[in-house]
């Protein structure tokens, strides 16, 4: 292809080229295709096309240090998802073996759970032998509480109480004897409490009862005075007996604790001694010592056998080990893709319950795990939209890479009776893998200041890779391997060589091959579909074009409307004939799959004023800030050309007829500066011509995308009027290497139906659009007469005459 261009421009280099029909299309040689059929190709194992990705993962894998998570770039369907995965399965990391991790209730603390960490296996270990351990205590303690030794020194301390509080009663009876009065025991509702009682000859009486013995004259009301003054004098010292048995009381209450303990404190070692000694890291221990310091301060929550094998579990929960993270039996690195990046997914969380009161609450036993946290030690792969998506997940995700800690918490601290339990944070060492496109890539790179810390990798997937026989024959072994994971017909070599043209089409270049896999994936499907319905045993070139054109036609009913209104001149196209200031150009139309091109009419006008160049659609704000910029450049243009000697003036207005939507891209102002050439020239455009191309102020024609599309667009206007061998298309030079047109437009070109030029200036395109030298100036800067420059320079005085200010008769200007 480049010899074409570069004898094009050494044998032609002032003249527009018509393209031979090498150039319009490359055809992938047979002799490439490294067998008959696919049955005698190698599949494929490796990634193909992605090198610099390759390493970027292979160095993002390898270095296990803080920062250096991937950023996966790159359009979809390019592989990013698979090669990873092919990556991450083959890893070999010298990493540290994975740790099962363990919640357990904080006694010292309740909202603040205690993390314990363990060798994977032994977290469940732990569990067991703590379960089986609570098991025990519940079921012995009873035991102990029931033993005759037990019972034995219980009794006697019990026995050693009484009598104390017997005789300090005593005394204090002894004491108040010889002033009438005796110590009883007084019942008020369902308690009985010590009381001073009057003797009163042979009765025992309540000092509030001695009114009725002095109205019967038992007793004198000096008397009854006497022996109440005593009997306040003697309840101020009972009160003072009643604490000493208060105190007393509590005393030997102590006793009876500490002789519970002491006895069930025996029972406590010997179950979890065992315990201890397997487990005998000092967090553990302590966590341990816990548990027995605890159930010794609620003994009676164990007194009774129910409480052993029928008591509901929750009686006991806070004694249980909620297992976290259970690794046993994981030897190989963590690989964790997560397709649902939900905050609770990725991070865990912590349920709530309702109790019976109908309020909500969590403990530790409540704490989830999180795919972050199975990834530790491994790969976390997420879709950074997905990610970005998700409330409250980028700025935790942020947070827990850039601490390398994780706080598990809930989203629900907010409701009401919710508890706000803060477990203790867990240390994390994983790399997480964000696979996401360039336009989120520059985002996060701009905005978020942390970013570049955490994601110091970028891996960035090419959407294209050199057309080489080293990429055929991986592409064939591409399709050789999908054949057999899929189960397809083999295809044979011509049916290969037109999925090679096809993934040159879709790179739209001779030079490159696509390296979205996902498509050629659709078509090798597809084109197996319809050999299937042939049922012929190979595919072959005709089942893949066949494939092609059904893909294209489910997702062309926009481009057939769009025809359909041409055709019915609704849009006016004018394929022949002639017209000033008229010309057809080329858009591009994005499709919901595949962009397609049609041609649009450009209409140039040009009069006598000052108002310069007038772009209608920015005036209606209806255009891009590109295309603006074409506009200025358009003006640049002329104006260098023909403003030399006098300025510009005129009133002059482009516009890209019946357009409703938006208008961005300068690939039409080669276009618009033909329009306005012939506008002040006055010399027709050939319509049966179509024109794309970006210009510079020098002239110069620059290159535009999607020529392949543009071309075809108005080849398909003019077949379905009837082609005439005069009708074709004028495309920037540089273009050349990019056009893989349809075999149609091809085969319309070899018998001479069609054309497409290759112009690499303004001069050289109008000269075929009009048929007219451009011209070149001498050396006064003159064009020659009846050339279209010379015709534009007449004209452009003409104007400038005819707005210059009018001399009046009495040598004053008039206007």
């Amino acid at each position: 292809m480049n010899d074409v261009l570069d004898s094009a421009r050494l044998a032609n280099a002032d003249l527009p080229m018509e393209l031979p029909l090498e150039a319009l299309r490359w055809s992938c040689p047979l002799d490439l295709i490294p067998a008959e059929t696919t049955e005698g190709v190698e599949p494929v194992e490796s990634i193909i096309g992605q090198d610099r990705a390759l390493k970027a993962l292979k160095m993002g894998v390898e270095l296990f240090s803080p920062g250096y998570n991937i950023f996966v770039c790159g359009l979809s369907g390019t592989g990013k998802a698979t090669t990873i995965k092919t990556i991450l399965e083959k890893i070999q990391l010298p990493a540290s073996p994975p740790f099962d991790l363990c919640y357990v209730h904080n006694f010292r603390d309740p909202d603040r759970p205690i993390l314990l960490r363990f060798p994977a296996g032994l977290g469940a270990s732990f569990r067991d032998e703590m379960a089986e351990a609570l098991t025990l205590v519940k079921a012995r303690i009873p035991l102990v509480f029931e033993g005759d030794e037990f019972l034995g020194r219980r009794q006697a301390i019990i026995e050693e109480y009484n009598r104390k509080e017997a005789e300090l009663f005593r005394q204090f009876e002894q004491t108040i004897i010889p002033d009438g009065f005796v110590l009883g025991r007084v019942q008020e509702g369902q308690a009985v409490h010590p009381e001073i009682l009057a003797k009163i000859g042979d009765k025992t009486v309540l000092i509030s009862d001695l009114a009725p013995l002095i109205e019967s004259a038992e007793l004198t009301e000096e008397a009854a005075s006497e022996l109440l003054e005593k009997y306040q004098e003697h309840n101020a010292t009972m009160q003072g007996v009643f604490r000493a048995g208060l105190l007393m009381t509590r005393e030997y209450q102590k006793l009876v604790v500490e002789h519970e303990q002491a006895a069930v404190s025996v029972t406590l070692q010997a179950v979890f001694t065992d315990v201890i000694e397997a487990f005998p890291d000092e967090k553990s221990a302590d966590y341990i010592m816990q548990v027995i310091s605890d159930i010794l301060g609620s003994l009676d929550r164990f007194k009774e056998k129910s409480a052993s094998p029928d008591a509901p579990e929750d009686d006991f929960a806070e004694y249980t080990v909620n297992l976290l993270l259970d690794n046993t039996g994981v030897t190989s690195c963590p690989v964790v893709i997560e397709t649902a990046p939900t905050f609770s997914n990725l991070f865990g969380g912590i349920e709530r319950v309702q109790d019976a009161q109908g309020f909500w609450f969590a403990d530790f036993t409540r704490i989830k795990a999180g795919s972050l946290l199975r990834a530790d030690g491994g790969f976390l792969v997420l879709n950074a939209a997905d990610t970005l998506s998700e409330p409250g997940v980028w700025r935790m995700l942020q947070r827990v890479l850039l601490y390398r800690k994780l706080e598990i918490q809930s989203l629900d601290t907010a409701l009401p009776g919710t508890s706000t339990l803060k477990p203790e944070a867990i240390d994390l060492n994983l790399k997480v893998i964000l696979i996401g496109n360039n336009e989120i890539y520059w985002a996060l790179n701009s905005y978020e200041r942390d970013f570049k810390k955490i994601f110091k990798i970028k891996a960035d997937f090419d959407n294209e890779m050199p057309n080489t026989e080293l990429a055929v024959r991986q592409y064939a072994a591409l399709i050789r391997k999908l054949i057999s994971d899929e189960g397809l017909r083999h295809f044979d070599n011509k049916a290969l060589a037109v999925v090679v043209e096809y993934g040159a089409r879709l790179s739209e270049s001779k030079k490159k091959l696509t390296t979205q896999f996902s498509e050629i994936a659709d078509i090798v499907r597809e084109a197996n579909y319809w050999c299937a319905q042939n049922s012929n045993k190979y595919v072959t070139d005709m089942h893949v074009r066949k494939a092609i054109e059904e893909t294209r036609d489910r997702h062309s009913l926009g481009e057939d409307k769009l025809q359909e209104l041409i055709d019915n001149e609704v849009i006016l196209i004018d394929s022949d004939g002639e017209r000033v200031g008229q010309i057809n150009g080329l858009a591009v139309y994005g499709g919901d799959r595949f962009d397609f091109g049609k041609p649009t009419r450009i209409t140039a006008s040009v009069s006598a004023g000052k108002a310069g160049f007038i772009n209608i659609e920015r005036e209606a704000r209806m255009s891009g800030s590109t295309h603006d910029k074409g506009m200025q450049i358009l003006a640049g243009y002329l104006r260098g050309v023909f403003a030399q000697k006098h300025p510009l003036t005129l009133s002059a207005s482009v516009s890209f007829e019946q357009s409703y939507t938006g208008i961005d891209g300068d690939s039409a102002s080669s276009t618009e500066i033909y329009a306005l050439l012939s506008a002040l020239s006055g010399i027709p455009i050939r319509q049966r011509y179509a024109v794309t191309g970006s210009v510079n102020q020098k002239g110069d024609i620059q290159p535009i995308g999607g020529v392949n599309v543009k071309i075809e667009g108005f080849f398909d206007v003019c077949r379905k009027r009837g082609l005439t061998g005069a009708q074709g298309v004028v495309i920037p030079i540089q273009n050349i290497p990019d056009l893989m047109l349809r075999n149609d437009v091809v085969d319309a070109v070899r018998s001479g139906r069609f054309h497409v030029y290759a112009v690499s200036t303004v001069a050289q395109g109008i000269e075929i659009l009009t048929g007219i030298a451009a011209g070149a100036p001498d050396t006064q800067g003159n064009y020659p007469v009846g050339t279209v420059y010379g015709r534009v320079q007449q004209r452009l005085q003409e104007l400038a005459e005819a707005a210059a200010p009018r001399k009046s008769g009495k040598g004053e200007s008039e206007g």
